[in-house]
């Protein structure tokens, strides 16, 4: 490894240790081993301001200031220049979009202490608010993140008798809120059934998206399913649906079967000297699945995998290459121990 190298994985470890663990990856996850997190995001823009696309740096800054003002009163800790280590970590765990331009003007992400609640400053619309907590608990997510939306209102969002809550894309506009799950559905996968379980999601309006949002893959069988519409109940019936047809594709496949499976994502794995994104996802995917079963072959919690998950080189903050080869380093460390 290169001075250049070891000095960025240096910063980056020191970066973990001193950003604590967001909440979702806490040890009490309803469902855990199926559903990793629940979420519910709301889209909000301030009156009397052009959305972020239009803005011009002025506004931008008086949205920050607006936000700045009741942020403190909402328990909220603003981070005003992120470093791209401290973006790569936020990111891993979910907490900041991909798109979202943390160094460009008017820019900021705030947090509470338990790194429940996120809220991106000027991403696509004004404000995205963000309720991220552990397993399948989508009625914890709203407990945690729609106070926070009434506190940031302050003097009031763009709201339209006809249209509802406007947005930045028309699409979003009306409730500008999406609940979301994210899953591991790697037994459907597995037995081929997930196609089919999919299409019954769509036919409940419901979307499947990959593991960082809408501009990412389903890599490891890791699936966002979220809605936009709809009345809570309905989310959670269709959400119920997959957690049974999950658990049911799950008893088909013998423990055998599985450890031969994760016997080869993990060689693969330990011999890579470089690992993609996607190639890390699949192998962990599997030690996540034999984690969850109890195999030997897996000696930790899935948790453990989640983490592990959360705060490898996601897309990277340097050269590809090096990143793939941090990727290969780290993932071989923890699957060996």
């Amino acid at each position: 490894m290169s001075r250049a190298e070891s000095n960025s994985e240096s910063w980056k470890k020191m970066v973990l240790r001193s950003m604590p663990s967001p909440a979702w990856l806490g040890a009490d996850s309803p469902e855990g081993e199926i559903v990793v997190s629940s979420r519910v995001r709301y889209a909000r823009n301030l009156k009397g301001l052009r959305f972020p696309h239009h803005a011009t740096e002025k506004e931008l800054a008086e949205v920050l200031d607006r936000t700045k003002g009741t942020a403190k009163g909402a328990g909220l800790n603003g981070n005003l220049r992120l470093t791209e280590a401290e973006r790569d970590f936020l990111l891993g765990c979910r907490l900041v979009s991909p798109e979202f331009q943390h160094r460009a003007p008017g820019r900021a992400i705030f947090l509470d202490s338990d790194r429940a609640v996120s809220v991106m400053v000027n991403e696509e619309d004004h404000l995205r608010l963000q309720g991220l907590t552990a397993g399948w608990s989508i009625v914890n997510a709203h407990a945690v993140v729609d106070p926070v939306v009434k506190d940031l209102g302050g003097s009031g969002y763009m709201w339209s008798p006809d249209y509802g809550y406007l947005t930045a894309s028309p699409y979003n506009a009306g409730e500008a809120r999406r609940r979301s799950a994210l899953f591991h559905l790697i037994g459907l996968a597995h037995t081929r059934r997930l196609p089919d379980v999919l299409r019954a999601l769509a036919a409940w309006k419901l979307t499947a998206r990959g593991l960082f949002g809408e501009s990412s893959r389903a890599v490891g069988a890791y699936f966002q399913v979220s809605m936009t519409t709809g009345a809570l109940p309905e989310f959670v019936g269709a959400c119920e649906y997959l957690i049974a047809e999950e658990r049911k594709a799950r008893r088909e496949v013998t423990r055998q079967k599985l450890e031969e499976r994760t016997k080869a994502a993990v060689d693969f794995a330990v011999s890579s000297v470089e690992l993609s994104l996607a190639e890390a996802l699949r192998a962990l995917a599997w030690v996540r699945w034999a984690a969850s079963a109890g195999l030997s072959i897996a000696p930790f919690s899935y948790r453990e995998v989640d983490l592990w998950v959360s705060t490898m080189e996601i897309y990277g903050t340097q050269d590809p290459k090096i990143a793939a080869r941090h990727r290969a380093t780290f993932v071989r460390e923890r699957i060996e121990a």
